[in-house]
């Protein structure tokens, strides 16, 4: 069966089950909470699914009382209160999207599964213009055998796959299953529900950066799979403001007490100004003013830490980590020292980081020049970051 719409009209969905407490994970949070590869797990996915050009709407299905960290963790999006199982989860997220205007395709995805890539989205997509379902999976590779404690006997690995997720599925079909499906009987695979009331389900080409994070040692092995998809970055940004009677001194997002402030469009703080071009540099994404013009009247006044915090965004939403910051700051007053703890903190703040990984330093130019003279203070940063190889792993599918 071929769409009666074109591609891009189509409505699709996705749903992201996350509703699980995550105890074989340990740890004090459930584990689509945890942190992995600098940002929260379930993160991962929103991003993957809000990137996607063809996704028109994101869900996800939370346990009771986890509100508070779904936003701690991705910010406002459309959640709904979870079932005890993973098949009530699901039915309470598809019912959900039918009450809102319902979907063509809905895509349904374990939070447990954070590296996903558009080509397994294109790919499941695609497969259901002729199939009402859709799963990815990989051949399994290992060899398999019975046995209770000792080893019996090998089972034949042909036409055997470990499937994943996300689930495609047309909406409709997805959903009247879910309504049919037997009271008191519970499912863990979407797919195997389809195929009960006689439907299809294909199968496209899986993905082993969709490895489930279930123990402990998982974290470990998603962090290097991840890892090994990134590169390291370098760049430097460079800023300079003028002091003038009257003015508020922000410094690294600090506000010091000094008989004169820098005078800019912003509150000009020239210590995140520095940072920020920095950062912006690593992605090749232009300059502050690039973002945020000093022609615009909206930025008049505004605190510097937005825009340190939005080039921070560009970063994770390319899938990439910020590792260090080393900040310069030049100038003969006000003095730097007892001021430099307070910076660092604020900064380590403002972009989830550790202090250890900025550094704060200060210098004069020996009475030479505008900072010589009094009259303003420039700051130098250095940023590194680690950004994947060409483009994002949502984009190229790592």
């Amino acid at each position: 069966m071929r769409y009666a719409v074109a591609m891009n009209a189509l409505q699709v969905a996705a749903l992201i089950v996350a509703a699980g407490n995550g105890t074989r994970l340990g740890g004090t949070i459930p584990k689509q909470f945890a942190t992995l590869a600098g940002k929260p797990m379930i993160a991962h996915s929103v991003t993957a699914f809000s990137l996607h050009p063809l996704v028109t709407q994101t869900w996800i299905a939370i346990g009771a009382g986890q509100e508070a960290m779904l936003a701690q963790a991705v910010g406002p999006i459309r959640s709904v209160t979870g079932g005890v199982t993973r098949r009530e989860s699901v039915r309470a997220g598809l019912e959900a999207i039918a009450a809102a205007g319902g979907a063509d395709l809905v895509l349904i995805h374990d939070a447990a599964r954070p590296f996903l890539s558009h080509t397994v989205i294109d790919a499941l997509i695609a497969a259901l213009e002729t199939d009402p379902g859709a799963v990815p999976a990989l051949p399994v590779a290992d060899t398999l055998a019975r046995g209770i404690e000792v080893l019996g006997e090998t089972v034949p690995r042909d036409g055997l796959w470990r499937v994943q997720t996300p689930q495609a599925f047309r909406f409709d079909a997805i959903l009247d299953a879910h309504r049919r499906w037997p009271a008191g009987e519970d499912v863990t695979d979407d797919a195997q529900m389809l195929r009960r009331f006689g439907l299809t389900v294909a199968m496209v080409e899986g993905d082993a950066m969709l490895e489930k994070v279930t123990y402990p040692a998982d974290i470990a092995a998603a962090e290097a799979r991840h890892a090994a998809t990134l590169i390291s970055r370098s760049a430097t940004g460079f800023d300079v403001h003028r002091l003038e009677v009257g003015e508020e001194l922000w410094l690294g997002g600090v506000l010091i007490p000094h008989d004169k402030g820098l005078s800019g469009h912003s509150d000009a703080d020239v210590a995140l100004h520095a940072i920020t071009d920095a950062l912006l540099g690593c992605t090749g994404e232009g300059d502050i003013g690039t973002h945020f013009p000093p022609s615009d009247p909206q930025w008049r006044g505004a605190a510097s830490y937005r825009f340190l915090q939005h080039a921070a965004s560009i970063i994770t939403a390319k899938g990439g980590v910020i590792d260090f910051v080393d900040l310069t700051l030049i100038c003969e007053e006000p003095r730097i020292g007892p001021h430099r703890a307070a910076m660092r903190a604020r900064i380590a703040e403002l972009l989830a980081l550790a202090e250890d990984q900025v550094s704060i330093k200060a210098t004069t130019t020996e009475r030479l020049g505008f900072t010589g003279r009094g009259e303003g203070i420039a700051a130098q940063a250095c940023a590194t970051v680690r950004l994947p190889v060409g483009r994002s792993p949502v984009e190229r599918g790592a």
